[in-house]
């Protein structure tokens, strides 16, 4: 059976980070976090409260060898903080996000910047390997949230990690941005297959739990038992009203 776990930065937006991701354990579910916010990371390890994913570095991107060279030194920055919270899935990306928007927005990814991923990719898998996390590189979507992120596309990530092919470097393999991408999710889900760390959910349009759009999640996660995956499954949504009523519906719509 998967775990489930939910994002805290999308729920409960009413409380502070810290009794979010209380409340979301509290219901049986993993927590999931996004900020580097370091006085909300002490309480919640102070309460016990083990983060099954969270950020995982701070500033750079894989196109660019300065900024790529800037990611790894803060991903190294970033451990002893997912250690002391219990968490051994960092998440990364193209490119570092303000507001959404690549920090240095790319239009057009060059076979170098392609070298460049492949080869930053490689000392996150050593890292990775040194620090006892996996390193989960996340498919944005281009069209809605994320403008000029590099290697976006579910297609992108998944290119890079299976050339990487190491236990430390995984795919997050976010189902609401390759909606809004390309579509297409039974057969991203069968083609991802053993190279995903993670998978989240979100519906389309909204961002909200499933079963508020267009997604068909019950036809998802029979594609998901399909494989055999048994990891974590997060919510990476907001609730479209009450949040216990979106968790509930989370995971009735993952549960076969």
């Amino acid at each position: 059976m998967n775990k489930l776990s939910i994002c805290s930065e999308m729920v409960y937006l009413d409380l502070p980070l810290a009794e979010r991701a209380a409340r979301i354990h509290e219901r049986g579910f993993g927590v999931e976090i996004w900020a580097h916010a370091l006085d909300e990371y002490d309480q919640i390890a102070s309460w016990g409260i083990p983060i099954e994913s969270m950020q995982g570095y701070v500033h750079g991107n894989l196109a660019l060898q300065e900024d790529a060279d800037e990611m790894v030194a803060t991903a190294r920055e970033v451990i002893p903080y997912a250690h002391a919270l219990g968490c051994t899935t960092l998440v990364i990306h193209g490119a570092e996000l303000v507001n959404g928007t690549a920090a240095k927005p790319i239009d057009v990814v060059t076979p170098a910047m392609w070298l460049t991923a492949f080869q930053t990719l490689e000392r996150f898998a050593v890292l990775g390997e040194e620090a006892g996390v996996t390193f989960c590189l996340e498919n944005l979507n281009l069209r809605v949230d994320h403008p000029g992120v590099p290697f976006a596309t579910a297609a992108d990530t998944l290119t890079l990690v299976s050339a990487i092919d190491s236990p430390n470097v995984k795919m997050m393999l976010d189902l609401y941005h390759a909606q809004q991408d390309t579509g297409h999710l039974v057969d991203t889900v069968r083609e991802s297959n053993r190279h995903i760390g993670e998978i989240q959910v979100a519906d389309v349009p909204g961002r909200c739990e499933p079963g508020t759009g267009e997604v068909n999640y019950g036809a998802v996660a029979q594609a998901v038992a399909e494989i055999g995956y048994t990891g974590t499954i997060g919510m990476e949504a907001y609730a479209s009203g009450d949040s216990d009523l979106a968790l509930d519906r989370f995971r009735a719509s993952m549960t076969l």
